[in-house]
């Protein structure tokens, strides 16, 4: 097994080691290669199992986020510790959510209303989708005997008991090692006999069981095989791989219980993806994206988004909104929206995300910063037209106010990937990436203008990130979305609740009707053009913050809520 990282520059002798292929990586004047997939991959020919992980998993200063190098990190697999070390727990659980979240982003790539179709193409793979493949395989071999262990023992030893003929027990006891059982007493599973008996439920165990281990030893599960089984390794597991299919089905027909017959399968599976002259046996198996910024992108928004707001469950007009949203006229895509309390009022917004795949120390440049912007704004046109059309959809999100024309504040978001603790797959880890968002305005000194934009930043765990993608707790995922909303729209209120940092405090004067309050902004419009915006029969007015505070009647200071 090798585990290489997405833009990280290795030897090509050790490619050519494991790739039989030289599409997942450039090559350099220097003799190097560049890995420029993220992906699994898997050789027959070399018995390879390679790994290319995203390039979260790298620091500013070209360490890995696992405080060794790429090359340690590549050759992780060759330390004698490695095996049983728990330390390298984290190397089983990551590269199972990893290979998983490659899997369960195939699956929903094929229909998904998420993606352009010009990136249907990006997710590359050999394998079918109704296949096995080694990685499956192996995966599937260790959790069958983690559930059946117990039965499976016990099975073989009640087998073996019933073989026993006139048992020399004083040389039995002398010469074999007993299990103690749960009273303590002595159970022997192997006996010294003077009639040898054949034991046909015995061959399939060793197939299973010497397959077991050969994933065991050269992939560093760290299981514990009972020693009552007799397997075959070396040279002669070797040949049992190009011959065991014909061996296995000529003892086909003794197994009648669901657990031999499950075991069976499996080990029929084994050898005929090794079988060299099975159509099914590949040289070599993949699943790779040449941009997992997609993946990235999809993973985020599967764990934000409430399945009933999903894109694929369009009922209602709301939902048809949504739908229009995140697809604009112009061919642009917004990762993730979604509705929710605004800052002001009772009224809903929406609330638009972008997320980020970066290096865990890079931040958003120029053009991405513009970029969601130019989404906000067409969010507030879209919106504007339903307005215009008077649709009854305007009255629950409110972006306009048609008495002082003054625009909602509408909230952005980035979300970079991270990882902080390699070992943490359970917690978010959602905190802000700065405590000043990122702001754009056309007049610096109007806040309820359509021009008067900010994005704060935030860095999630992209462990935790990988293996929500991939299970299906929503009642987890459901606590989390509401968590996060909230934190959300809680650093809002808290950035516009301190003008030293918005720059802005708002008053907020109330009228008795709403006649005499369109009538005051008509008698002011020009200085209140921008500034201001209505919430019932209360007008609230935005005025640059300049220390110190200006007398104001702190009763009619508005803080937001």
């Amino acid at each position: 097994m090798k585990i290489l990282i997405e833009g990280e520059t290795y030897p090509l002798e050790l490619l050519n080691e494991v790739l039989d292929d030289a599409s997942f990586y450039t090559t350099n004047k220097r003799s190097e290669g560049i890995i420029t997939t993220v992906g699994y991959y898997y050789s027959s020919k070399k018995e390879s199992l390679v790994y290319m992980l995203p390039k979260v998993f790298m620091r500013e200063n070209g360490n890995t986020v696992f405080d060794i190098n790429v090359q340690e990190l590549a050759d992780i697999d060759s330390n004698n510790t490695f095996k049983h070390d728990d330390k390298y727990q984290w190397v089983r659980q990551l590269l199972v959510y990893f290979y998983n979240s490659l899997k369960e982003f195939r699956s929903r790539r094929n229909d998904s209303k998420l993606l352009h179709k010009s990136d249907q193409t990006l997710l590359n793979s050999n394998i079918a989708e109704q296949e096995y493949t080694y990685l499956d395989l192996l995966l599937t071999f260790v959790n069958f005997y983690k559930k059946n262990k117990n039965p499976i023992l016990h099975r073989h030893i009640q087998s073996i008991s019933k073989t026993a003929k006139r048992t020399n027990w004083p040389k039995t006891i002398r010469k074999q090692l007993p299990l103690i059982n749960n009273a303590g007493q002595p159970i022997y599973h192997q006996f010294l006999n003077k009639s040898k008996v054949v034991n046909r439920q015995e061959e399939l165990l060793v197939y299973f069981f010497s397959i077991l281990e050969h994933f065991n030893q050269e992939h560093s599960l760290n299981i514990a095989i009972d020693n009552s089984y007799n397997l075959i390794r070396g040279k002669a597991f070797e040949s049992l791989k190009n011959n065991g299919l014909s061996k296995l089905r000529k003892i086909k027909y003794r197994y009648f219980s669901d657990i031999y017959k499950k075991m069976y399968r499996l080990c029929e599976l084994y050898f005929t993806k090794n079988d060299l002259g099975s159509k099914a046996s590949k040289s070599q198996e993949f699943i790779t994206i040449d941009n997992y910024n997609i993946v990235f992108e999809d993973m985020v928004d599967k764990i934000f988004s409430d399945p009933i707001e999903s894109i694929a469950n369009v009922q209602n007009q709301d939902d048809l909104s949504l739908k229009d949203l995140k697809n604009h006229p112009d061919g642009k895509m917004i990762d993730h929206i979604y509705s929710d309390k605004s800052l002001i009022d009772n009224s809903n917004i929406f609330y638009i995300g972008d997320s980020k795949y970066y290096k865990s120390s890079n931040r958003a440049d120029k053009k991405s910063q513009f970029k969601q912007f130019t989404y906000a704004k067409n969010v507030i046109q879209f919106h504007i037209d339903i307005l215009n059309q008077k649709s009854e959809l305007s009255r629950e999100l409110r972006y306009r106010d048609e008495i002082t024309e003054g625009y909602n504040i509408s909230p952005n978001f980035f979300i970079y990937a991270y990882v902080n603790d390699y070992s943490i797959f359970e917690e978010p880890f959602l905190e802000s990436k700065s405590s000043v968002p990122i702001k754009s305005a056309h007049f610096p000194d109007r806040l309820f203008d359509r021009d008067t934009l900010f994005v704060h930043e935030y860095k999630i765990n992209f462990l935790y990130v990988l293996k929500a993608y991939t299970t299906s707790n929503e009642h987890s995922l459901r606590k989390f979305r509401k968590n996060s909303k909230k934190q959300f729209r809680d650093k809002f209120v808290s950035f516009f609740n301190s003008p030293d940092e918005s720059g802005f405090f708002v008053i907020k004067k109330g009228f008795e009707d709403q006649l005499k309050l369109k009538n005051y902004v008509d008698a002011n419009f020009k200085n209140l053009n921008g500034r201001c915006i209505s919430v019932g029969n209360t007008l609230l007015t935005a005025k640059m913050f300049k220390p110190p505070m200006i007398e104001e009647d702190q009763s009619k200071q508005y803080f937001f809520e």
